[in-house]
């Protein structure tokens, strides 16, 4: 999908460096470029924030199901990681 956004960015852009003046250039670029744009991919990654948040909500009500260990630390906070495995010896 990033790459159609791409090219339609490119293309306004050529649009805009052939308009007869920089204000016209700029008036192009925003209106038939950056602005329909944004408004599409905001658009289009709607279904995207919706997983994210009920998969947030989903992991808080588990969280608070599962004992309350989770609620007790800062909403950031994570499990600390296992040390990192001794890396392989060396034939000889």
């Amino acid at each position: 999908m990033y790459i159609v956004a791409i090219a339609w960015i490119y293309v306004t852009l050529l649009m805009a460096l052939t308009e007869t003046s920089f204000v016209a250039g700029v008036a192009t670029f925003l209106f038939y470029g950056l602005f329909p744009l944004s408004i599409l991919l905001w658009l289009m990654g709607t279904p995207e924030r919706r997983r994210r948040r009920q998969r947030a909500a989903s992991a808080e009500a588990g969280a608070k199901a599962g004992g309350g260990e989770a609620s007790e630390q800062s909403p950031g906070a994570t499990t600390p990681a296992a040390p990192p495995a001794e890396p392989p010896r060396p034939v000889r």
